[in-house]
């Protein structure tokens, strides 16, 4: 399986936005893939000298990591693309409970398009993969599997969806 998140990127990008922060996600699942579409999106949109990737993982905590790492530099990015909702949600409220406009000063997006992400407090634009299809070509590799123990496994594409919430707006001069 390939995701191919570039979505968030050219949405920021549209936005106005050159620096753009990827929190990634460490070894968690789905985090190399996700690395790699920041890195490449980057390129595609010329912004290979602005590619700043922060270690972490797909946690609150991680998020309140990066937030502060942030924080503690002159000039804050942008915007941030979280490694996932959870990061996203730590990010955002370390820059609440530091006076920091999210989407006025800097945007966010995360990705999964969590429950939490949905709630109209956090409002977060996020990646939505289609997990119900990602179920569905799972089950039926593993049909076919039982069917021919011979059959090779296939990378296929589950192409994501940005859902545009609060948390992106332009990019402040």
């Amino acid at each position: 399986m390939r995701t191919a998140d570039a979505k968030g990127i050219r949405q920021s990008v549209e936005l106005g936005h050159r620096e753009i922060v990827h929190v990634d996600g460490g070894a968690d699942p789905g985090s190399p893939e996700r690395r790699r579409a920041y890195l490449a999106a980057m390129r595609k949109h010329d912004l290979s000298d602005h590619i700043r990737v922060i270690p972490g993982q797909h946690t609150e905590d991680a998020g309140v990591a990066a937030a502060n790492t942030l924080l503690a530099e002159d000039r804050l990015p942008t915007a941030v693309l979280a490694g996932n909702d959870r990061c996203a949600i730590g990010l955002m409220d370390v820059f609440t409970r530091a006076h920091v406009d999210v989407p006025g000063d800097i945007s966010i997006v995360g990705y999964d398009d969590s429950h939490l992400a949905q709630l109209s407090r956090i409002d977060l634009t996020t990646v939505r993969q289609d997990t119900e299809g990602l179920a569905r070509r799972t089950v039926q590799f593993a049909i076919g599997r039982l069917e021919d123990e011979d059959l090779v496994p296939q990378d296929f594409v589950i192409d994501p969806h940005l859902v545009v919430r609060g948390t992106t707006g332009p990019a402040q001069s």
